[in-house]
């Protein structure tokens, strides 16, 4: 890394530090005035553990939040200073090329890439899920133990219904679960109605207590009837995440979760599989922001005169927040089905991508941004 690679690099880093911790600053400011109100009803004070605990939950998200803008901010900052006091022109009079320039802060873009992809592959998402359920335990004043109630889940390929009145995933626990067993006509073949059913993951089995087993017979009566302290159940592939999966926000689901729920639940129709497919891609494109907002600031940074650094700054955060609203309208539209998955995660990226590189070449070639012309000037 050359002197000047190492110049570039120390003038983007402070405003840089200073963008992200203002953002961290300003959205625990905002985030705490909204939830002082529960934060007070639930007697939470500022050296309460659940407070901090709560905040430190927030970390991944926030990262994934602010680091795309505070890089935006820096660039156009750090850039449009070392345009105006000449110091661009000089680099390009040594001979090196606006690309070569800039060339510290693409690696930057990869880094931050990097960054953000490692958060938003579980950590983010699971951040999100835990806000929720920690500020409705801070309201009640207690924690709420975690479950499904009242719960129907349909294995589709095996052809077996399950229902059951509460489920416990991360216990392995249902509570007054029935079981139905059909063939391909729709008959029932068998039943299975337990207190408790719990699941082991290490040999892949279900054990049922306290419960009732139908077996039909030839007619649709009964054949077979037999009351239970215990019954095992081997080789089904139903487990207690993959029943409760059919409900879950896609929101709130890390990569393997939503991986797991498309392998398991293959068989949903196209609409209900839309958020999950669309959310499974989204989480691999949006690191990309970071390397896209180099491409889009970047060029609009670095002005050649003092007049067009203003407006250039301007366009340049409409811009992005032009990507963050196609960005969140394309999820919309492929959550709903109304566009493909692929196209609504990496679409607008790509666009705003190529204008980057559209405007990154009009500035290596020393020519002057269009200018927007409306209908009413002159």
């Amino acid at each position: 890394m050359s002197i000047l690679d190492r110049y570039i690099l120390k003038k983007f880093i402070v405003p840089f530090l200073y963008c992200f911790l203002g953002f961290i600053a300003i959205w625990f400011i905002f985030d705490l005035s909204d939830n002082l109100s529960d934060f007070l009803q639930g007697k939470i004070g500022l050296t309460s553990p659940d407070l901090w605990e709560y905040y430190a939950s927030q970390i991944p998200e926030i990262i994934v939040m602010c680091l795309p803008i505070a890089q935006l901010l820096a660039l156009l900052y750090s850039l449009s200073a070392m345009s105006r006091t000449n110091e661009i022109i000089s680099m390009l009079g040594s001979g090196r090329s606006v690309a070569r320039i800039l060339l510290p802060l693409f690696g930057v873009g990869l880094a931050l890439v990097a960054v953000t992809a490692y958060f938003n592959y579980d950590q983010a998402p699971h951040a999100a899920m835990k806000k929720k359920q920690m500020l409705g335990d801070i309201k009640r004043g207690k924690k709420k133990e975690a479950g499904l109630q009242a719960h129907l889940y349909r294995n589709r390929e095996d052809l077996r219904t399950w229902f059951m009145r509460k489920l416990f995933p991360d216990k392995d626990h249902l509570l007054d679960v029935e079981i139905i067993q059909q063939d391909e006509h729709g008959n029932i073949l068998k039943q299975w109605y337990a207190k408790d059913a719990y699941y082991n993951a290490d040999e892949k089995s279900w054990s049922l207590y306290n419960g009732l087993y139908l077996e039909a017979g030839v007619n649709g009566g009964s054949a077979k009837r037999e009351m239970f302290d215990w019954k095992g159940l081997k080789d089904w592939k139903e487990t207690p995440w993959r029943i409760s999966s059919s409900v879950m926000n896609p929101d709130f689901l890390s990569v393997p979760e939503l991986q797991d729920y498309l392998t398991y639940n293959y068989d949903f129709p196209a609409y209900r599989l839309a958020p999950y497919r669309t959310k499974a891609l989204e989480r691999w494109s949006l690191p990309w922001v970071c390397l896209v907002v180099v491409f889009l600031a970047a060029p609009l940074g670095i002005v050649y005169s003092r007049r067009g650094i203003l407006g250039a700054v301007m366009v340049a955060i409409a811009i992005f927040f032009s990507l963050v609203f196609m960005n969140s309208l394309f999820i919309a539209l492929g959550k709903g089905d109304r566009v493909s998955p692929l196209v609504a995660a990496w679409g607008p990226l790509t666009l705003y991508f190529l204008i980057g590189l559209w405007l990154l070449w009009y500035r290596s070639t020393n020519r002057e941004l269009p200018k927007i012309k409306m209908p009413w000037s002159v």
